[in-house]
């Protein structure tokens, strides 16, 4: 009978787990929800494009679009942003490129500057920092199609085009700055054979640099000899490209084509968030979580079969002599559950961890089904941001239950410093990194009505909602303990150097690591190579990973030190797991000197800055699970065997 259930068992593990896999990792394409209603355009409706900020992966400082003396529109309109989006540093206005649908257009001259020191100066500095122009037509970020050349030939797409470049003239060593001048707009669209009616599923450009002829005096009906639509003359190459010098005239010019296509409205998006894609990404993935779930299965068998030996060893124990004689974790009953030291910080670390699992869960699932896609942008930090003020309520409650149990009595001053210590840490270092963006006049600087509001959903909804959780939880009876605590604390034996505590809680933060740094890497990349990160389903699988992780390998260390006759585990249970945040700052320092190119100093210090932040979340985050786990299991163990 007990083999039948067995075999039972691996039947309905083995079809529930890879189905589960797939509903998961496929999660990301089948409920896409788009963040908005599509829009049907008909020949000859006008297409505003709009301009978003300039970006670089060199300096990681955004400025607007209008900070370089390109050609601006009769009057500059700032779109409505979300708080996800002014945190990004986007700053999306009007800009003068206007398209009628369908009606292409050849060689139109935008507008004609001559450039002085100054603002030769600011093209030069943009383009040697590799700046890129971002715009956005129907919600869709413009993109420039690079084809690969590898065997399949495939074709990538780069956000945004590069301000200009920098080369060489023939038979020169010295480097000289050219501008992007001409644009070659192909607008892709998908037609409805019942209305006629058309809708935007791409928006392209090629950029070129070309020195602009024409003959006689400037004036509005000059036209160019180097692109003339009459003579059926365009822009194909940058043979003879546009140097930025002071003095120089720069004529700005752009086509149009129309491409009708395939791909429908709903999947438009699909070519953005498969940029990255390829079987080594999805492989090493799946491999990692593999080997995280086998080693995860193997420690929790080990630990299971142990501890029923033990628990069944002790119980059997005749009289108080053999108990007396007896080595282990049971020895320290009587001070497993003393109270720690700075037993108020613990309990309002946990309370902001379970505040972060709360915020990250929600996050995920939201994600997940699509809620959050890149379409709202801005729509994933503006979520994070409120889930965090709302989920106050559950910090207060876990910080009051733990301080009640430690028969602490403040109950307010636990729920005040739960819910300002990590906020307050966080925007000190936020307020630091803002105060450098600020000094260089960058469009990623928060303003101070942004600021503002920040602190307004902080002590106008985050501080009494915390508040709130305190009260009740302060309210509800005390965790009573399933062993006494004896009055004099008991003496520690002398451990081995491999349960020296900080041996311990180094080891302990290895296997957290270890399930997430592959994700990890793919997560840094969209966040400082400006790329789209839409593989959700693999992350929520990676994050379920990372809590069973946690868990188990604080639970194991925990065992070993209670084995040890060492009771002193409340704080080394949030320690152990907590170290992987360790871990993860030590590799954003590998990635920033082997992948990133940031050379200026600001540029290096809010790239440590915000990692520093992260760390520290990371670090609130799995503490508090491997201290959960922990907790759970020593009043498990400790209510399952007679205590004379």
């Amino acid at each position: 009978m007990e083999s039948r259930s067995r075999s039972m068992n691996k039947l309905i593990n083995s079809i529930v787990w890879p189905l589960l896999l797939l509903f998961l990792i496929h999660g990301s394409h089948c409920f896409y929800l788009p963040g908005v209603a599509p829009e049907d355009f008909q020949k000859g409706d006008p297409l505003k494009v709009k301009v978003n900020k300039l970006t670089s992966i060199k300096t990681q400082l955004p400025y607007s679009y209008y900070s370089l003396p390109f050609c601006p529109p009769g009057k500059i309109v700032d779109s409505t942003e979300n708080l996800g989006e002014v945190l990004r540093g986007d700053r999306i206005e009007n800009s003068p490129y206007v398209f009628k649908m369908h009606e292409p257009q050849m060689c139109s001259v935008l507008c004609r500057i001559t450039l002085d020191a100054k603002t030769a100066k600011q093209f030069k500095e943009k383009i040697g920092d590799e700046y890129r122009v971002n715009m956005i037509l129907d919600n869709l970020p413009l993109v420039v199609p690079i084809r690969r050349s590898d065997q399949d030939s495939s074709v990538v797409y780069q956000l945004g085009y590069h301000v200009g470049l920098k080369g060489q003239y023939a038979g020169s060593k010295e480097e000289k700055y050219f501008i992007h001048n001409h644009l070659s707009f192909t607008v892709k669209y998908h037609r409805d054979s019942q209305t006629d009616s058309s809708r935007i599923v791409g928006f392209e450009v090629k950029p070129y640099s070309i020195r602009h002829e024409y003959e006689g005096t400037w004036n509005e009906k000059t036209r160019l000899t180097t692109c003339d639509p009459h003579n059926k003359r365009t822009v194909v190459n940058s043979n003879t490209p546009q140097e930025v010098e002071a003095n120089n005239e720069i004529i700005f010019t752009f086509d149009v084509e129309y491409q009708e296509s395939d791909v429908k409205w709903a999947s438009r998006w699909d070519a953005y968030l498969l940029m990255n894609d390829n079987q080594i990404h999805w492989f090493s993935i799946v491999n990692s979580l593999m080997i995280v779930l086998f080693l995860s299965g193997m420690v929790a068998m080990i630990m299971l079969r142990t501890l029923y030996r033990d628990i069944s060893r002790y119980n059997e124990l005749e009289t108080q002599e053999e108990a007396q004689e007896e080595t282990g974790w049971k020895l320290v009953h009587g001070d497993v559950f003393r109270p720690p030291s700075n037993s108020e910080l613990l309990c309002v670390y946990v309370g902001t961890g379970v505040q972060f699992l709360g915020m990250v869960l929600v996050t995920m699932i939201f994600a997940v089904f699509g809620f959050l896609s890149p379409s709202n942008r801005g729509g994933l930090m503006t979520a994070m941001l409120l889930l965090w003020v709302f989920m106050g309520i559950f910090a207060g409650y876990a910080s009051a239950r733990l301080y009640k149990m430690f028969k602490g009595a403040e109950w307010k001053k636990i729920a005040f410093r739960t819910a300002c210590m990590f906020p307050g840490i966080v925007f000190a270092i936020f307020f630091v990194l803002n105060a450098l963006i600020w000094g260089q006049k960058s469009s990623g600087a928060v303003p101070f009505g942004t600021m503002f509001a920040l602190v307004l959903l902080w002590f106008g909804i985050s501080v009494p909602l915390v508040f709130v959780g305190g009260y009740v939880g302060f309210k509800k009876p005390a965790i009573e303990d399933p062993v006494k605590t004896n009055k004099i604390p008991r003496q520690i034996p002398e451990q081995a150097w491999y349960m020296n505590p900080t041996f311990s809680v180094l080891i302990g933060g290895i296997l957290p690591f270890g399930a997430v740094f592959i994700e990890l890497f793919f997560i840094l990349t969209s966040i400082w190579l400006n790329q789209f990160y839409y593989i959700f389903g693999f992350l929520f699988l990676v994050f379920i990973i990372l809590l069973i992780t946690c868990a188990e390998i604080t639970i194991v260390l925990c065992y070993f030190q209670l084995c040890s006759e060492d009771y002193l585990w409340w704080w080394r249970s949030y320690l152990t797991s907590g170290s992987s945040a360790l871990y993860l700052f030590l590799y954003a320092t590998f990635y920033f000197f082997t992948k990133l190119e940031i050379t200026k100093l600001v540029s290096g210090l809010l790239y440590f800055g915000y990692m520093l932040i992260a760390s520290y979340a990371f670090f609130v985050l799995t503490g508090t699970i491997g201290f959960y786990a922990c907790f759970w299991f020593t009043r498990l163990i400790y209510s399952s065997v007679k205590i004379d």
